[in-house]
């Protein structure tokens, strides 16, 4: 195509004899300015208006936006960097704690000072407080006595309700490493099935749009080094951190869906599945947080709950009793409590307890609701978010201790409980 530009251009401009071909080059161009009818009048005017370059302007504005792409860049690189940093600190401290726990807690099935201290690491009973629990209950063990009162921890089935009157601070069990346990759910079973005890500790990383792993761990221990027994694969995905194993079932919402499900863990499959009439699902009513928690499942030591609000209810807790065989609602209580207005809840002898702020650090268990009076009630007991991001809290009737899921850590907290 170029020579045919350039045979044209020498019908047009009659070639000097003599002239270097430079020169006559530069005397094209020369004559394109001096007579741009002629050239357009042939069609080359506009094609040499293309082949000009492009105006300094555009050059200006595409070097302004390299500018502000590169000082987003830098922006985005120092808070990637203060957030690596203070990961690495958190990291840090995980591990001291985890440090601290495998120095103080003895193996299974063996005694000795470790676990005394790690069962009451801040009870230290006086002589006269030993004398009026002994007095006032002569045929229980005083050891055992103070271990089902005061630190709430039963030491046998039949321990006895009350009303939550303090929450210690959390202890950390373990850690997820990768986004996906952003946040997350773990629990363990009050009244395991067989070949699974109380011991048997389980995990879901609930950050992701096809969550289906179901980590199995023998116990705690192996849960804080981070190798699970057996991976779990759920035929169906689950929703959020609402998920609860009780009776060797795995209770979970699915994904998009009003419905709870009971997994089996020793047959693996689900075995039954119900919807809850008018339930709002997938960010309808959840929790302060967000996270898709519209529908949360409980135990506690009267069975199995499912927390949740409705259409009618304009966005308030709705509390059901769940049959655990048949996921038919026995009794439903309406609250007067916003579920959009508290981080979290909770289910400890039939009182359904919130939590303020899934943020800040020194939060409270705020509100309180009595199935058996039907009666609310405002709290003020204070909760340690440690690091600033609460996404489940359940309470274990067994172990009488509270377990959440905080910013990546699997947390403790130890309760109390008032004597009936």
């Amino acid at each position: 195509h170029r020579c045919s530009h350039r045979q044209r251009r020498d019908r047009l401009v009659p070639r000097p004899t003599g002239t270097h071909p430079l020169a006559l080059h530069r005397a094209r161009h020369l004559v394109v300015v001096q007579m741009p009818l002629e050239f357009r009048r042939h069609g080359l005017y506009r094609r040499e208006r293309r082949l000009r370059p492009q105006p300094a302007a555009r050059l200006q504005a595409a070097y302004s936006e390299l500018l502000r792409a590169k000082s987003r860049l830098e922006e985005e690189k120092g808070r990637l960097e203060r957030e690596k940093e203070e990961l690495g600190r958190r990291l840090e401290t995980s591990t001291q704690e985890i440090t601290r726990l495998r120095a103080t807690r003895c193996p299974p099935g063996r005694e000795g000072p470790g676990r005394d201290t790690l069962r009451a690491p801040r009870w230290d009973p006086q002589p006269l407080t030993y004398q009026e629990l002994q007095s006032e209950r002569t045929e229980v063990p005083v050891s055992r006595l103070l271990e089902e009162t005061a630190l709430g921890r039963p030491g046998s089935k039949d321990s006895g309700c009350g009303e939550l009157v303090w929450v210690g601070e959390p202890v950390v069990f373990g850690r997820a490493e990768s986004i996906a346990g952003k946040y997350g759910v773990w629990m363990k079973d009050p009244e395991p099935v067989a070949p699974f005890t109380r011991e048997t500790t389980w995990r879901v990383d609930a950050v992701g749009t096809e969550v289906r792993q179901l980590f199995q761990y023998e116990a705690a221990e192996q849960l804080a080094r981070g190798y699970p027994a057996k991976v779990h694969i759920l035929p169906q995905p689950l929703e959020s951190t609402g998920a609860v194993v009780y009776r060797g079932g795995l209770f979970f919402q699915p994904r998009r869906s009003r419905a709870v499900a009971r997994y089996d863990l020793r047959g693996e499959a689900v075995t039954v599945e119900r919807e809850i009439p008018g339930a709002g699902y997938h960010g309808q009513y959840p929790y302060s947080w967000g996270g898709y928690t519209d529908i949360d499942l409980a135990v506690d030591e009267t069975g199995l709950w499912v927390i949740y609000s409705t259409e009618k209810a304009r966005g308030a807790i709705v509390l059901s009793k769940l049959d655990p065989e048949t996921l038919e609602i026995r009794r439903t209580w309406e609250t007067n409590i916003r579920k959009r207005g508290v981080a979290n809840s909770f289910v400890i002898c039939g009182t359904l307890y919130t939590v303020s702020s899934y943020s800040a650090h020194n939060a409270t268990v705020n509100f309180a609701y009595n199935t058996a009076t039907s009666t609310s009630r405002a709290l003020s007991i204070p909760f340690e978010n440690r690091f600033r991001y609460l996404s489940m809290v359940d309470y274990n009737p067994a172990e009488r201790q509270l377990f959440a899921w905080d910013s990546f850590n699997m947390v403790t907290y130890p309760v109390r409980l008032s004597q009936a």
